[in-house]
């Protein structure tokens, strides 16, 4: 059975491919990674993730068209699968519930 839930960090990488568009592609991705949370990741771990949510079905890869700037070679471009989409709203959705059902915050919690 494939795996379907989604650890932090697979998550993150599967938003940032949703934010970024036709631009997803993995130096881009860890690029937009680096200014969303202040953080590096390595172009491997990049890859790695990309790869491993590809397997699980939430994302699917094309081959782009070749650029000067990379020499010549093509970039894989990533897309979320409509599986991806439906695990993302999942994931929200139980971390809004547990969010709300948190006493010390949930009575100046606006979520929705």
């Amino acid at each position: 059975m494939i795996e379907t839930k989604l650890g932090e960090f697979e998550e993150v990488i599967l938003l940032l491919v949703g934010i970024l568009g036709e631009g997803a592609y993995a130096f881009k991705i860890a690029e937009e990674f680096k200014n969303q949370t202040g953080r590096t990741v390595s172009i491997g771990a990049t890859h790695s993730t990309l790869d491993r949510l590809e397997t699980k079905g939430f994302l699917k890869s094309a081959m782009g068209d070749s650029t000067a700037e990379r020499g010549g070679r093509r970039k894989r471009i990533f897309t979320i699968t409509a599986l991806g989409k439906r695990v993302l709203k999942e994931s929200r959705d139980f971390k809004v519930s547990l969010w709300q059902q948190y006493p010390a915050l949930s009575s100046n919690l606006q979520i929705g």
